[in-house]
């Protein structure tokens, strides 16, 4: 198996147009087609860490934080990103990352929280915008099907938790073939009129290309007349952060007592109590600030993430409580998440899961 195997699967789960402007996701360091001995997983691409992948027989290490974010203009070994990219080189290792757009996708990061707290009906926080398109596309009636198959199994027709969704009418259209044509009906040099399906479809955005390969590939006509639109609704599978709900409310004590053992913090930094149960929760892996004013927006009790400033644990002004767990602990089950999704696509694949404590924060 070539570790383009491997990284191609993350890219499916957690697409990396999904990831935000400042990011660095995907394969950073390696050779994509190189023959894959074994895959370390983890949640920072440390020198430890690339000790480790050596003496355990790894030469992909996947991480949730990319170890190189801006351009390097010198590889001298002057830090530890240096350091890194000098002894993934000499050593032959590819190092991939999965980080925002690991983040953005609704069974990413923040899901693997919510499962700690065994939330239930959770809904993204923030949904993306401008990640959605429709397609239009005209076909005589007998061949509809075939071509919705095709959409379908490139991706489109997907809303929610519901699949193979589309849209049809039936109409009329007109063509006149020109010279040098070879019409599927019709003759050349006359107007024809055709009965035909209109087939819509909705898509996301990334999927375009292989979406229009699968039109042009099933349509049976020499010219396919077809429209895409780009969509302004909120894609509800996609964004930032998660909310739910607790199984049974909880006293507010009771709650942050819970987190702290769940997440297995040293430290569970919070803003005054109101005197109210908790039941909504909103939560987001990593920094979370951000999601504040939408964690509020959504009726949460608690809003669960990391990073937070001194003044911005104002911000919360009794509407919530905040609980801000530290960065690594709201991330640390990436790992558990790679490894899931690796091996429910590869039966026989064992990846190998890093045992460095990479949190650099320590607690007294």
């Amino acid at each position: 198996m070539k570790i383009k195997e491997v990284t191609d699967v993350l890219a499916s789960f957690a697409p990396l147009q999904y990831q935000e402007g400042y990011d660095n996701a995907g394969l950073l360091l390696g050779d994509p087609n190189r023959e894959l001995t074994n895959a370390l997983l983890t949640l920072d691409a440390t020198e430890a860490v690339m000790e480790e992948a050596i003496a355990r027989g790894c030469n992909l290490v996947i991480a949730h934080h990319p170890i190189i974010w801006g351009g390097l203009k010198k590889i001298t070994g002057s830090n530890y990103v240096e350091r890194v990219a000098i002894k993934a080189i000499k050593h032959d290792i590819a190092v991939y990352a999965a980080h925002t757009n690991l983040d953005n996708v609704r069974n990413g990061v923040s899901a693997m929280m919510a499962q700690r707290l065994e939330l239930q009906d959770c809904r993204v926080l923030a949904p993306g915008k401008d990640l959605l398109k429709k397609l239009y596309t005209f076909v005589p009636h007998a061949d509809a099907e075939k071509v919705r198959a095709a959409l379908f199994a490139a991706g489109a027709g997907n809303i929610g938790h519901y699949s193979e969704c589309s849209f049809q009418a039936e109409g009329s259209g007109t063509f006149k073939a020109g010279a040098g044509t070879n019409p599927y009906v019709g003759e050349q040099g006359q107007r024809h009129t055709e009965p035909e399906t209109r087939l819509e479809v909705v898509f996301p955005a990334y999927l375009e290309r292989p979406v229009l390969q699968a039109l042009l590939g099933s349509h049976p006509y020499e010219e396919v007349a077809y429209d895409i639109v780009r969509l302004d609704n909120a894609y509800e599978q996609v964004g930032s952060g998660l909310s739910g709900r607790l199984p049974q409310p909880m006293e507010e004590m009771d709650f942050l007592r819970l987190v702290k053992e769940r997440f297995n913090t040293g430290c569970v930094r919070y803003t005054p109590l109101r005197g109210r149960p908790v039941q909504k929760v909103a939560l987001c892996g990593g920094a979370g600030s951000f999601l504040l004013k939408q964690a509020i927006a959504a009726g949460a009790d608690a809003y669960i993430s990391a990073d937070f400033k001194y003044h911005e644990f104002f911000d919360a002004e009794n509407q919530l409580i905040i609980a801000d767990i530290g960065h690594f602990e709201s991330e640390q089950f990436t790992i558990e998440l790679f490894y899931n999704i690796l091996t429910e696509k590869f039966r026989n694949f064992a990846p190998l899961k890093s045992t460095i404590q990479t949190n650099p924060v320590n607690y007294l």
